[in-house]
């Protein structure tokens, strides 16, 4: 694919990189959009955006590290890496840090926690349906071996490179199938939120939507570690079953 958009000798602008700025701008936009209708101060909410996207890149190495910790130990220099830097990281590791830290940060500056989750829900759909163009751009995050019509096949020397995507290789395209289900969430979540629904039952939504997709999609990932508990699921889909829950009894509680 198209790892670099931009190459001027050994400076470069990464497509991934490019791709995850537009969707947080993207989501960004959808929020405040959102805050406007409900009479919140847009200023407060873009800063809550801002702060929790940093949290949320924190969160996603963190488990990054979690996942490779044995690679990580022997070679800690790897840690500070340009290879690292440009990584995408976990991004359910960064979503449930940018999460406690948007809670934290909510309730100290005023703001009621679940209307605002909410304003956020649709605006995190749209920003990660674009962000994962991104990844299929790159190459990370890839797919499985597929023989079907609509596989895909890596033939970038850059992107090797850079994430370790096998090249000349049919692959599913499961970047793909978690933009195109995140851009479903979206307009769902969307139509959804202007319903003004009860506090908190749109990110509850997200929540589960998401989880399902995430779950189901793992099906036709490569795998890098094992899988944990001896079972046929990876990690990621235990917490995309703990995040369901979660969303499950967002949307069933009564108060």
């Amino acid at each position: 694919m198209f790892p670099k958009l931009i190459e001027l000798g050994p400076v470069y602008l990464p497509a991934y990189g490019a791709l995850v700025a537009l969707g947080f701008l993207a989501g960004l936009t959808v929020t405040t959009r959102l805050a406007k209708r409900r009479g919140l101060d847009p200023e407060k909410i873009s800063n809550l955006a801002i702060y929790c996207a940093i949290a949320g890149l924190l969160g996603a190495k963190l488990l990054m590290f979690a996942f490779d910790w044995e690679l990580y130990a022997r070679d800690p220099g790897r840690i500070f890496s340009l290879e690292t830097l440009q990584s995408a990281g976990v991004y359910q590791g960064g979503f449930v840090v940018a999460f406690a830290f948007g809670w934290w940060w909510m309730k100290r500056n005023g703001l009621a926690v679940l209307p605002t989750l909410d304003l956020f829900a649709p605006g995190i759909a749209l920003g990660h349906a674009i962000g994962r163009l991104g990844c299929f751009a790159a190459g990370c995050c890839w797919g499985a071996k597929c023989d079907r019509p609509w596989a895909v096949t890596f033939t970038s020397a850059d992107a090797n490179d850079m994430t370790g995507v096998p090249l000349n290789v049919p692959l599913h395209p499961t970047q793909l199938y978690e933009s195109a289900a995140e851009l479903a969430i979206f307009a769902a979540l969307w139509a959804y939120v202007r319903r003004d629904p009860r506090p908190g039952s749109a990110m509850g939504l997200y929540l589960v939507l998401y989880s399902a997709v995430r779950f189901f999609v793992e099906f036709y990932r490569v795998h890098l570690q094992d899988l944990p508990f001896g079972g046929p699921w990876s990690l990621t889909q235990w917490i995309s079953v703990a995040m369901a829950l979660a969303g499950v009894w967002m949307m069933a509680r009564r108060r």
